[in-house]
């Protein structure tokens, strides 16, 4: 069973259309893509260097969990095989599907799910408490209420918000281990897995690689990215969107490695001049307004990659970089409104 591979995973890293041969038209007709969509925080670039000439890329993009999904490998048994198993997950933890096992128990309050459901779960409540509740999947009403869900944008009144702040919070999440039941303790308390889903998603296709020994391939889930291995002998190159412009503000170099970027600009409205993004603060109610406008983290895989990046976003640079110190290997790049606003 897979959760139980990522399980020895976590706590050996840290514990407290088939494809395509890559041209330049169809990478710059897919970045045109992605770049529409205002959900993707990364992309990748240098697809076309370093070694093409000797051997061949395949890639194709699909829209999967709420993003584009764009698999990229020298070894073209690599695409089916990670879309296969992300769309596995999907019917599991996707709240865009309504007959995921997320959006049922959304909908019933309590449910018998599967031991993968359980486990992802059971991670966003260790986040919950390792970040003091900064990482809150059940910030899902709220997220709702501000209009991110149905890109119907508005800022709610103070009653509203205190309203939805009485469902919200992890501890009104009931975990019965012996039978995976989840079960919420408040009517009205929902889940949202976007912050952590699509962490777990990659690093369930990266096993899925190594199983059939495959050792090269880049994942690109809507800024969230797994670099298994390299590329043509080079170390795979993802730059880092800038958050206030366009192009990009660097890049990294990956092997084996993922790394996910959340920020003010991925999601957001304007209101009086005023930005509200779809990052919200689990304590307040309201989106994140601490000077922070993005947070890039590169771990060892795609879960901690994912939920962190969220969690140090929402505590802020000095106790984001402390709550980072308890995930050995983890990198951060914070990168705060004063950082950005002369250029």
């Amino acid at each position: 069973m897979i959760y139980r591979e990522l399980q020895k995973w976590y706590k050996c890293h840290c514990e407290p259309r088939r494809g395509e041969a890559i041209s330049l038209k169809g990478l710059l007709r897919s970045l045109r893509s992605l770049a529409m969509t205002q959900v993707l925080t990364l992309f990748i670039f240098g697809l076309l260097f370093s070694g093409c000439q000797q051997k061949q890329l395949y890639k194709d993009t699909r829209l999967m969990m709420g993003t584009f999904v764009e698999v990229v490998s020298p070894d073209q048994r690599a695409l089916p095989i990670v879309f296969d198993e992300i769309k596995r997950i999907e019917k599991l933890l996707s709240k865009y599907d309504p007959q995921s096992e997320i959006s049922r128990l959304n909908a019933a309050g309590k449910l018998k799910v599967s031991p993968e459901t359980y486990y992802v779960m059971e991670k966003s409540r260790d986040f919950w408490e390792a970040s003091q509740g900064a990482f809150d999947i059940t910030v899902a009403p709220l997220v709702k209420l501000w209009g991110f869900r149905d890109k119907d944008y508005k800022v709610p009144d103070k009653k509203q918000i205190g309203k939805l702040l009485a469902l919200t919070g992890t501890d009104k999440i009931i975990f019965h281990k012996a039978d995976n039941v989840i079960e919420f303790n408040t009517s009205g308390t929902q889940v949202d897995l976007g912050a952590i889903g699509k962490g777990y998603a990659i690093d369930c296709a990266v096993i899925k690689l190594k199983e059939q020994r495959i050792s090269s391939c880049l994942i690109n889930t809507g800024g969230q990215v797994y670099a298994l291995g390299d590329k043509l002998g080079s170390p795979w190159k993802v730059a880092i969107q800038n958050p206030r412009g366009n192009g990009a503000s660097g890049s990294l170099l990956l092997k084996d490695q993922s790394v996910s970027t959340s920020g003010d600009y991925e999601q957001y409205f304007l209101k009086n001049k005023k930005r509200y993004s779809h990052i919200i603060d689990p304590k307040t109610g309201y989106p994140v307004d601490n000077g922070i406008v993005s947070v890039t983290v590169i771990a060892s895989n795609g879960l901690i990659a994912d939920a962190l990046s969220t969690s140090v976003f929402v505590l802020g640079r000095e106790k984001g970089e402390q709550l980072a110190k308890n995930y050995p290997g983890v990198t951060l790049k914070i990168t705060e409104e004063k950082d950005v606003q002369n250029n």
